[in-house]
């Protein structure tokens, strides 16, 4: 779809949201160090045929656009029997205890067509643990080596799949629903609604097109236009 008919513009959520909002530490509980450090031990240890060139990681969300980890090659790829989908609460960093936001995760069923990124060669471990903070931290995902078909072969690719037993998980809601959370909702890093245009133009510029992902684009842009009059009127009354 041409990037012409995107209705969720950087102009319309700054106009909703002129500003991040407070980073509160206790509204979203985080793992620590050591059982985060601990995860990623585990999720190597247990890559398929282990070995030889440096493993892949599938990206479907945030990964596409801010992967934070060197990168020896990547692949446009398609995961067979998960979906991207908006289910994961986020209290914070996207959102707020009053307004929490919402993040992607991968739930069965379906397929999903995102980047496999190769790691260069070096300590694996050390390449991966900061984006693995950054994903694992929140208790929200289960870590998946998932085969993604690519172009030039399948690879057996490092996944963050939704974590349905985390209180965070949502569950399947409307779109409608979806988009009424993420308009609203403002954290330390920004708007949810920024979150979403990030990934639906990554998406467009590799040439992935997710109806869900436009679908939800059009609806917040419809809500942001409403929460950014009502801002507007407030202020000239």
């Amino acid at each position: 779809m041409p990037l012409r008919h995107l209705a969720l513009t950087e102009d319309l959520i700054a106009a909703a949201h002129p500003r991040p909002a407070a980073d509160i530490a206790s509204a979203m509980p985080l793992l620590d160090d050591a059982e985060v450090e601990a995860g990623l031990d585990v999720a190597l240890r247990e890559r398929p045929k282990p070995g030889g060139s440096g493993p892949w990681v599938f990206g479907y969300g945030s990964l596409i656009w801010q992967p934070e980890f060197a990168i020896e090659e990547r692949r446009i790829g398609c995961v067979r029997g998960w979906h991207r989908r908006f289910c994961l609460s986020q209290r914070r960093f996207r959102g707020s205890a009053e307004h929490p936001g919402l993040v992607l995760a991968l739930v069965a069923g379906g397929i999903c067509k995102g980047v496999v990124f190769r790691l260069p060669a070096g300590d694996w471990r050390d390449t991966l643990l900061p984006v693995w903070r950054r994903e694992m931290r929140g208790n929200g995902y289960r870590a998946r080596w998932l085969p993604v078909s690519t172009r030039n072969g399948v690879v057996e690719a490092l996944t963050f799949v939704a974590n349905p037993a985390c209180e965070r998980y949502t569950g399947r809601l409307d779109e409608r629903r979806i988009a009424e959370l993420i308009a609203a909702a403002n954290g330390g890093l920004g708007p949810s609604a920024e979150y979403l245009r990030r990934t639906v133009l990554a998406c467009a510029e590799l040439g992935i097109h997710d109806r869900h992902l436009w679908s939800l684009q059009a609806f917040v842009a419809e809500r942001l236009a409403g929460i950014a009059g009502s801002r507007l009127s407030a202020l000239s009354a």
